[in-house]
């Protein structure tokens, strides 16, 4: 049951998959009836799962669930990786690696490896201060105030000294 982003809960459990590319304005407007049917669709043994979607940046797809009508279950949560996964193939992007990094530059938004932001991390190319995207944030509480964040207040900030 799709239902407005605004309208769960703050503890509605939360993914966020992060593109290796921007998405063009076709292909957003194409993600989003996608994601539309399948939320509408989405089930967790047979119940309708309140869920729901936020687009970020042109990058950064976040699914949101309000577990109290119906909790995720390994089959449900299965049903939207491969849903992601379907988009990784349809549009050529790159949705699941979670060995990459997503950070501001200016206004735009830059992805590395995990292994080049660390480089750029020695080199004092980021720093403390420079505003990261914490995708392991759990909840959609956590998603409006932990996810984009300066890398101080990040797991990110391991690799600054």
């Amino acid at each position: 049951m799709l239902v407005p982003f605004d309208s769960l809960s703050e503890d509605s459990r939360v993914w966020i998959y992060q593109a290796n590319r921007s998405f063009t304005e076709d292909e957003l407007q194409e993600i989003s009836s996608r994601l539309d049917q399948f939320i509408e669709r989405w089930t967790a043994h047979g119940g309708d799962l309140r869920a729901s979607y936020d687009i970020k940046y042109k990058r950064f797809i976040t699914i949101a669930l309000d577990q109290k009508l119906n909790a995720a279950t390994g089959c449900s949560i299965d049903s939207s990786v491969q849903f992601i996964q379907q988009l990784e193939k349809d549009y050529n992007v790159d949705l699941l690696d979670k060995m990459n990094v997503s950070y501001k530059q200016g206004e735009f938004v830059a992805y590395k490896t995990l292994t080049d932001f660390r480089k750029m991390a020695k080199d004092k190319a980021v720093s403390m201060n420079t505003i990261v995207f914490n995708n392991l944030v759990n909840t959609k509480a956590e998603y409006l105030t932990e996810w984009e964040v300066p890398a101080s207040e990040s797991w990110h900030k391991r690799f600054m000294k």
